[in-house]
């Protein structure tokens, strides 16, 4: 049986074109491709910011980019084109992705070098150093105080701020409606003792006395002879005072020694070499002038003359001092038929002016680094 018989030359040539167009088609298209690709990959290089590779990306990939129209045309090829045109259109997709990819990198990598750079650190330059404090000139002179009078057996008493008018006045002979009480009586807080009295903040440090005088008392109560009181009670007090030697917040310090053979002659002689101590010269004069204070009897302010300078021949009130008088010991708790001693109270914060030369004592308290530093 003879074969088919061979294509004509018309046949053969309709048969070749029609596989030369399909391929001209395939290339055409993959052409296409590569310039999408190229165009991609530009758009992407040129993009600044992660909002313009975004933007960029809409414009390739997003829902309505071109080659997510390449994809949805698909549909209406015929099934020998999709598998071809498809399977060339994923591989584009993947490299617009992969640049797409790169270009992320790239842009994260380009803002750590750049925060990198602004917070480089250049270790060979010298460190910052943080700046040392010091001690107040106010607090220096409380423990200057406080170490002269220890070395001289006085024990450091501390006490609450907010006290009872027993405490601040009535304990220390100072009865309400005395005249006494208009200068220190002037601030109250909105609080009232066991007795309706309103409390206030401290005037002075003799309430400090008080409690450590009482408790003294009856720690040693029937010991036979009774240990000494002595005792100084510096911290802070309140008035309504101000001007260039008075702050309505101030510091004062108290001292009391109360014995069975404490004499005003004990006080002009501890007072005095505490001054000499403190001011650390001997070339001192002081005057102890009749004065009154409802604790004491007799009293005495103490003056410290000055010796040279402008105010040379002058005197500055430094503290107030006396017997303590019967019924403060009975206070106490002690037998005022018994025990005696002597008080004083003066001001660190005008004793801190006259070691270091300051004129106006708000200066200490106006936290003025350049006034403070001068001190450490």
């Amino acid at each position: 049986m003879p074969g088919p018989a061979a294509p004509g030359r018309l046949g053969f040539q309709a048969y070749e074109g029609r596989h030369l167009g399909a391929a001209f088609s395939f290339f055409s298209i993959m052409n296409d491709l590569d310039a999408l690709v190229t165009a991609a990959e530009a758009e992407f290089e040129a993009a600044l910011a992660p909002a313009e590779l975004e933007n960029a990306k809409a414009r390739y990939l997003g829902k309505s980019g071109r080659v997510t129209e390449l994809l949805k045309g698909l549909a209406s090829s015929p099934a020998d084109e999709k598998r071809t045109r498809g399977a060339a259109i994923n591989e584009a997709k993947q490299r617009i992705e992969a640049a797409l990819n790169a270009r992320r990198q790239a842009l994260a990598d380009e803002e750590l070098e750049a925060q990198l750079r602004a917070e480089a650190l250049d270790v060979t330059l010298p460190g910052r150093q943080r700046g040392r404090g010091g001690v107040h000139p106010v607090s220096r002179t409380i423990e200057r105080i406080e170490s002269i009078f220890g070395s001289m057996g006085f024990d450091v008493a501390d006490g609450p701020e907010i006290e009872t008018d027993w405490m601040s006045f009535t304990a220390l002979n100072n009865p309400e409606n005395h005249p006494a009480r208009s200068m220190q009586d002037t601030f109250y807080v909105d609080m009232k003792d066991a007795q309706g009295h309103w409390l206030n903040l401290r005037p002075h440090t003799s309430p400090m006395q008080v409690r450590h005088a009482r408790v003294h008392a009856r720690r040693y109560a029937g010991r036979q002879p009774m240990p000494e009181v002595r005792v100084i009670a510096p911290g802070r007090t309140y008035r309504v005072d101000s001007d260039a030697t008075h702050s309505p917040m101030f510091h004062q310090c108290e001292g009391l020694w109360i014995g069975e053979n404490v004499s005003f002659k004990d006080l002009k002689a501890v007072f005095s070499d505490f001054c000499r101590r403190f001011f650390e010269t001997d070339d001192l004069t002081l005057r102890f002038r009749p004065s009154f204070f409802p604790f004491t009897e007799p009293s005495a302010e103490i003056d410290i003359a000055f010796s040279s300078g402008p105010l040379e021949g002058r005197w500055l009130e430094v503290a107030g001092s006396g017997q303590v008088h019967p019924t403060v010991v009975r206070n106490f708790g002690l037998d005022p038929e018994r025990y005696m001693g002597f008080a004083f109270g003066m001001g660190p914060d005008r004793l801190a002016m006259l070691r270091y030369g300051v004129s106006d004592l708000r200066s200490f308290f106006e936290s003025d680094l350049r006034f403070l530093s001068q001190f450490n």
